[in-house]
Order: C-alpha cells, then sequence, then structure tokens
C-alpha cells in the first residue's frame, strides 16, 4: 500500500488562539460567578475603585419585583470625548479592563483587573440599569439584559443630578428575593474587611423589605493576637499576616486575602495548607498575599503558579512558629483541665467521705475538720492546706463553734439562708443492739454551714430502731436487737424553709473487716499525675513519697474514656477509690477490697 501523502501547506503550520463565538465567551464568563454574595462584593469593590467615600446598598420593592441597588459617591463612570459617561467603552471592551492598565502604571489601591465585573449581575437578577453624570450634570444610563446580547444608553430623567454612580438590578432571580440585609452586611463585613479599613470607605445596607438598615463594620477576630510573628517574604513580595489565638472550635479558620478582598474564607481548603496549623481549629485572622494571581471567572480560585509555589515555600517558618504556639496552648489547656478535674475530684470524695463511718474512711481528717469549732479563716485555710488542696477548696461551710467560745466573725463567714441538709454518716453499719452517733449538716446555698435559727426532727422512716433525743443536731441511734436496713430521716426548719436527708443504716451480727494499718499516714487527699505507658497494663499506682496517684495515660481505658468529659472523670474516680481502698484498707482480702470500692465509687460519683 502507497503512503498517505500529508496535505500540502500543512507542515509546521502555527497561529494565535481565538474566539469562535464571542457571545458564546461572555455567557460563559458571565454564569462563570456562582456566588450572588461575591457578585455584590465585586460591584461594591468597583465603588471603592472609584474613590467612593459612601456607598449605600438597597434592598427592596418596586411595582411588585425586587430590586438591589449600590448606589456610590465616587467619580463615576470614565466620561468620552463629549463629556458623557463612557458606557460604549464599558460594554465593548469586556476583557479589557482600565483598571489592569493603570495597575501596570503603577496606580495603586485598584482591585479589579480583568473587565468582567458588570457580568456578575447574570447570577443576581434579570437585567442592569447603570446610571452615572456626564460633565453637563445630566445623568445617563445605560441597561443590559441577562441573556440579551444589547445593551442601550439614553438619558436618564432626573430632578438634580447626583455624584457618582448607581447600579441596580431588577427583577431579581426567584433564588435571591430571600438574601436579606443582614446577610449582605455580615458577608462584606469579612470579604472587604481591609478594602474598607484602608479605605475608610462607609458601607450601609437598607432593607427596606425588613424595614432595617445596617451598617458594614470590618469584621473583627476573636482572641489573643499574635505579635513577633516570621515574616512571610516572598520574591514577589510581603505577605501581611494578622492571627489571632483562640479557644479551639470548628469555626476558627484563617482566611486567604489579596489587597484587602478575601479569596478563600478557609486557607486550609487548598491541599497545600491543608495541614497543620491551619487545620488545628485554634486560630482566626487572614494572610494577605497581594501577589498571587486569581482565577477570572470566580475569583475565588488560586492559580497554581510561580507566585503561589512561592507564597507554599515562604509560609512554612510562620507555620512552624504557629504550630509551637498551639502546641503551648494545648499543654496549658490540659494543665488547666486537669485542676479542674482535680478539684472536682477531691470534692467528691470529701462528700462521700462524710457521708461514711468516720471510724471506717476518716483518712483524711474530713470528718473531724468538719466538726471541729474552729470559725476563723486563718483555720480554715490551715485545713485546706492539710487536704492539699487550695483555700477555696477547703470542706465546705463553717462548723458549729464549741461551748464557751466566741469571736468577731468576718462578713463572708456568715451563712445564707438554709438551703440544703446531709446526714454524716450517710451510710454506715451498726451491730445489733449497739448504738451509732448521727449528725445533720445544714448547709446555705453556698454551701456554708447554717447553725441559726434552726429546728431538727429525727425519726425512723423505715425499719426498726431508736433514736435518743430526736430534736438535736446530733443524734444517736439505737440498732434493733435484729438484723435489718432501717431508714433515717431528718427534717431541718428554718423559719418558712424545711429541708430533709435521709441515711441508710445497716445492723448485723458481724461487721465488715475493720481498716488495716495504713503504709503511711495520711496526707490529705493525693493529687494525680499522667505517666504515658502505652505497652504495660498497669491503669494507675500510689507513689506515697509525692502524695500522688499515678495514671497510665498509655492505657487503652484511659484513651477510650477520653472520649468525652464525663466518661473521663469517672474513669478517674474509680481509679482513685481503687488506690484509696488499696491504700488505707491493708491486709483484708480480694472481695472486702472490692466491697469497699464498690462503696466508696457509689458513694463519690453521686458528687461528680
Amino acid at each position: 500500500m502507497a503512503p498517505r501523502k500529508k496535505p500540502a501547506g500543512r507542515t509546521g503550520e502555527g497561529g494565535k488562539l481565538r474566539i469562535g463565538d464571542d457571545w458564546n465567551a461572555i455567557t460563559i464568563i458571565a454564569l462563570s460567578q456562582s456566588n450572588p454574595l461575591k457578585a455584590i462584593a465585586e460591584l461594591v469593590e468597583n465603588s471603592i475603585d472609584a474613590h467612593a467615600s459612601g456607598v449605600t446598598i438597597t434592598r427592596g420593592r418596586e411595582h411588585g419585583r425586587h430590586f438591589l441597588s449600590i448606589r456610590d459617591d465616587g467619580e463615576g463612570v470614565p466620561r468620552d470625548a463629549d463629556g458623557r459617561p463612557d458606557f460604549r467603552y464599558v460594554a465593548t471592551h469586556i476583557c479589557d479592563s482600565i483598571k489592569r492598565r493603570l495597575k501596570e502604571e503603577g496606580a495603586a489601591g485598584l482591585q479589579g483587573e480583568f473587565g468582567i465585573g458588570l457580568l456578575s449581575f447574570w447570577t443576581v437578577g434579570e437585567a442592569l440599569a447603570m446610571t452615572s453624570t456626564g460633565e453637563d450634570q445630566r445623568a445617563w444610563q445605560m441597561v443590559m439584559k441577562k441573556g440579551d446580547p444589547g445593551y442601550t444608553v439614553a438619558p436618564k430623567r432626573a430632578l438634580f443630578a447626583e455624584r457618582g454612580t448607581e447600579v441596580k438590578i431588577g427583577p431579581l432571580l426567584d433564588g435571591i428575593r430571600t438574601l436579606s440585609g443582614e446577610k449582605i452586611q455580615w458577608y462584606l463585613a469579612a470579604e472587604l474587611r481591609d478594602r474598607i479599613r484602608q479605605s475608610g470607605v462607609r458601607i450601609s445596607v437598607v432593607d427596606k423589605l425588613a424595614r432595617k438598615q445596617y451598617a458594614v463594620e470590618p469584621r473583627q477576630y476573636e482572641g489573643r493576637l499574635l505579635h513577633q510573628l516570621p515574616a512571610v517574604r516572598a520574591p514577589r513580595g510581603d505577605a501581611y499576616v494578622e492571627l489571632y489565638l483562640n479557644e479551639p472550635a470548628e469555626e476558627n479558620c484563617v482566611a486567604l486575602f489579596r489587597n484587602g478582598t478575601r479569596v478563600l474564607e478557609d486557607i486550609a481548603l487548598l491541599d497545600d495548607f491543608a495541614r497543620a496549623p491551619w487545620t488545628m481549629r485554634y486560630l482566626q485572622g487572614h494572610v494577605d498575599a497581594p501577589f498571587i494571581n486569581l482565577t477570572p471567572g470566580t475569583r475565588s480560585g488560586l492559580v497554581h503558579d510561580d507566585a503561589y509555589a512561592a507564597l507554599r515555600d515562604a509560609i512554612a517558618p510562620l507555620e512552624a512558629k504557629l504550630i509551637e504556639v498551639i502546641d503551648e496552648q494545648r499543654r496549658a489547656e490540659e494543665e488547666q483541665a486537669s485542676r479542674v478535674l482535680l478539684r472536682t475530684i477531691q470534692r467528691a470524695f470529701r462528700e462521700a467521705l462524710l457521708a461514711l463511718p468516720a471510724e471506717e474512711y476518716d483518712w483524711f481528717d474530713i470528718q473531724a475538720r468538719a466538726q471541729r469549732a474552729r470559725g476563723s479563716a486563718p483555720d480554715a485555710a490551715n485545713g485546706a492546706a492539710a487536704a492539699g488542696e487550695p483555700e477555696s477548696e477547703a470542706t465546705p461551710g463553717a462548723p458549729e463553734p464549741e461551748l464557751g467560745e466566741e469571736r468577731q466573725r468576718q462578713f463572708f463567714e456568715f451563712a445564707g439562708p438554709l438551703f440544703s441538709v446531709t446526714i454524716s454518716p450517710a451510710s454506715s453499719i451498726v451491730r445489733v443492739g449497739e448504738s451509732r452517733g448521727l449528725r445533720a449538716l445544714p448547709r446555705d446555698r453556698s454551701r456554708r454551714r447554717v447553725d441559726q435559727d434552726l429546728e431538727f426532727q429525727w425519726r425512723i422512716a423505715e425499719g426498726a430502731g431508736a433514736i435518743e433525743n430526736p430534736r438535736d443536731q446530733a443524734v444517736r441511734f439505737i440498732a434493733a436487737a435484729e438484723p435489718g436496713l432501717t431508714r433515717v430521716c431528718v427534717t431541718v426548719r428554718q423559719g418558712d424553709v424545711v429541708c430533709e436527708a435521709e441515711a441508710l443504716i445497716t445492723m448485723t451480727h458481724e461487721l465488715l473487716p475493720q481498716l488495716g494499718a495504713a503504709a503511711v499516714e495520711a496526707q490529705g487527699l493525693p493529687g494525680y499525675t499522667f505517666e504515658r505507658a502505652a505497652g504495660e497494663s498497669w491503669r494507675s499506682r500510689f507513689d506515697a513519697a509525692r502524695n500522688l496517684i499515678v495514671i497510665n495515660n498509655g492505657h487503652r481505658d484511659f484513651v477510650y474514656a477520653g472520649r468525652s468529659k464525663g466518661l473521663k472523670l469517672r474513669y478517674l474516680v474509680r481509679l482513685y477509690a481503687k488506690e484509696l481502698v488499696l491504700r488505707n484498707f491493708v491486709g483484708l482480702p480480694a472481695d472486702q477490697l472490692l466491697e469497699r470500692m464498690v462503696e466508696l465509687s457509689l458513694r463519690t460519683e453521686e458528687h461528680l
């Protein structure tokens, strides 16, 4: 078969790209802006570029049709040789922006560069009417319609010609009618944040449908402003960085700006920035890179060229510093959380130990301190120190004074009205035929001990036994001759306020084994610390030298409990109960140790 001959004149040919269908290209450009709010922002930016000092956006209804207008007091549309607004140039020079040429000549403060901003009205409404004033102080108007390649320019009747330009879009598309003035205000406050601040322009949104008016104020970030951050310097210029360290939250993000206008709400949406620190959700603020190039259609996309690569490389030292700052914040948060958990756990154990028999569970002198007649503030502070806790965490309430002891109380030491009452102990075991002392602990709303104008009434609500002196604050329960469970109640009255509490007493022939000798003298309620031992099976252990419970935060159970604050708290309480029982019930068989642990855990978790 003979070889095919190449067509003559085709070898090594080249040429220039051209638009095959101009109107189709214009249609594609006009519909490329998918966000109507971004389209409105572009029209406002045109006003800022025209050096307007005030811009008013109006949302309303006229002749039953919704409209949106943007009016400014700027320089207006550039004029032609006859002194009229050069609408013809605007309509026939799409993609040939005057502002782009001015920027090439060194003009600053201009944002537009593609010459396609007006076309974005296609995503907002059916028609656009643009009005500007000529040198003859006459108003002229250009009208363009969606889907129509034609345009018209004609004089507009006006009693008084106004400086500046008005762009009116209407009727609005069906999906745009619900776009409220408040939403427009919030979007512009973020989108044009730095452009508003730099230009000093006043922007207001008048929502005639909602009968409200809003002033567009540049968005204020939340958190602590970070200083002395590494500079972001690229061959094409420097990027401005304004970042704030905040508490972690999903809504925290860092925006990407160009020349004061937001390009992306979250820089982490870019694949090259979908990493720490941008995804850690500790930061608010923005990075403004004036040298990056944008995709013309949406103005919300980046061209991944050498300018973008330069930004990506130049920002690396800043990222390393931010990760360091966030890690420090995390450590501080963990320490604070640990302190809060510790106070919660110690408070719960104090309440549990008050509710349990003193001869069995008063390892840290909780019961004795609660009944000790010391009303002075220094003594309260000393009691807190003895328990290894801050002064504010001392045993709640002011103890009752002893007979013959009088002193001047401070104002904060006086209790408020009666709010609650508990019985100490609230759960106990007594041998049949023997007795046990019970005490009512009345408190005010701030958990201070109430001791004025109180009336007490004790009774057996259920079961056998008897109570001596049932109208006293401290009574003695006499057990019956037969085993059983007795429910004892106390009613406390202060004027019209009445509170009740109950205690459960088990009467038995055989008592549980008594408390063994503690390994060391009690130093107060222990604190806790973490030790990561992921490859080991132990969950916790007691460090007697430091009076600390060491918790293995690498254990699978700790990791599991860390999914929620409540679960983690209960897990720590159970580790506490385990270590305290093992420490203070020396020599008991395993089954009795488990009984004690269940009893202590139950009473403690009640007060979490």
